[in-house]
């Protein structure tokens, strides 16, 4: 196998003007899929590796404490990452996994933190990180799978939490956590699957209730919930993956919805969506690939929204997780369905 690092490539470039040619040799050549691209920068694997380690060290600092709320979201943001660039094992697994069941409620869903009340969305992110480890069978999974199983509606909608408000995303939510815990018959899956084609819009895309505006955010979660459920069939791919493809702007990153800011974020949802929809190849993989990378702090760690901004453990996810979907050498392999790494999925389900 060869070193990524040590390839060289060489381009003859014609001068127009005066007939003649120049031979140049770019350096720091990578393969994503069949397409050969060159790249100014690479991830700096280490320093994003090490950011994430000592996040939970610095428990008073402005980042921890606003996250102090959903700290399971951030936990499993911050350990997918790990994963994906191979370090899962620098974590105190034991650790984890004793802060993870002590933020399970009495209902049997989990809060984002200790002591605080449950949510469908805590709940996945507790699933989540035990399977990471490998570890589901600490849970009472007819007590978890139960809790999801309360919020759905009926009209097959779900609710976040017992005070009630609905979106798509916690439609997904409660898909992907039952189907990890292989108890989708607890629920009525044809109309979960009824409500969220409800949600299907003229352009294409999807929102978080039926006539809500398209989002990336709210496709992903639609078109996760639709291939978890063997459903992609009711999906306009086509028209949904223009929508898509247009999200990307000059700088090659993408955005949400039209006219708005570019964002790593979007490089997981939209990036995700189309590839379960088969339509990836319609988006310069190439240009997003420098965007993210644009977005690194390279000397301390993390990746951040855009260029120049501040980093933190969401963005940091998310623009690794885009990477790991466009094949960059080095990284795990991503599920764009169940975001877990494609052994974690496999361990899960083949076994």
């Amino acid at each position: 196998m060869w070193d990524v690092n040590e390839l060289w490539m060489q381009f003859e470039i014609m001068i127009l003007n005066k007939g003649e040619s120049i031979l140049i040799t770019f350096p720091k050549q990578f393969l994503i899929g069949e397409s050969c691209l060159i790249i100014m920068g690479e991830l700096a694997a280490e320093q994003h590796a090490k950011y994430i380690l000592t996040i939970e060290k610095k428990k008073d600092d402005v980042e921890s404490v606003l996250m102090e709320h959903l700290r399971i979201n951030g936990a499993y943001w911050g350990l997918t990452t790990l994963d994906i660039l191979g370090k899962l094992s620098a974590v105190d697994q034991e650790t984890v996994i004793s802060w993870v069941m002590s933020c399970q409620h009495e209902s049997g869903g989990f809060g984002g933190n200790e002591g605080h009340d449950p949510h469908v969305l805590y709940t996945l992110s507790a699933i989540q990180i035990l399977a990471l480890f490998n570890k589901i069978e600490v849970l009472d999974i007819e007590k978890v799978s139960s809790y999801v199983a309360t919020l759905q509606n009926e009209d097959g909608s779900f609710s976040g939490d017992k005070w009630g408000e609905i979106d798509t995303r916690f439609s997904y939510v409660a898909l992907c956590s039952l189907a990890l815990l292989k108890k989708l018959y607890k629920i009525n899956v044809e109309k979960a699957v009824r409500y969220i084609v409800s949600c299907k819009n003229l352009d294409g895309g999807f929102g978080c209730t039926p006539g809500a505006e398209s989002h990336a955010g709210q496709i992903f979660c639609c078109i996760g919930a639709l291939a978890i459920t063997g459903c992609l069939h009711h999906v306009d791919k086509d028209l949904l993956g223009w929508w898509l493809c247009e999200r990307q702007v000059k700088s090659g990153g993408l955005n949400g919805r039209p006219e708005k800011l570019p964002d790593v974020c979007y490089s997981w949802w939209v990036l995700s969506s189309l590839i379960m929809i088969d339509r990836v190849h319609w988006i310069d993989k190439e240009k997003l690939v420098k965007f993210i990378l644009d977005c690194q702090d390279k000397e301390n760690g993390g990746i951040s929204d855009r260029p120049d901004d501040a980093v933190d453990v969401f963005h940091t996810y998310f623009g690794v997780a885009g990477l790991s979907l466009l094949e960059y050498p080095g990284l795990k392999a991503i599920d764009p369905a169940y975001a877990l790494p494609v052994d974690v999925i496999n361990r899960i389900f083949l076994n």
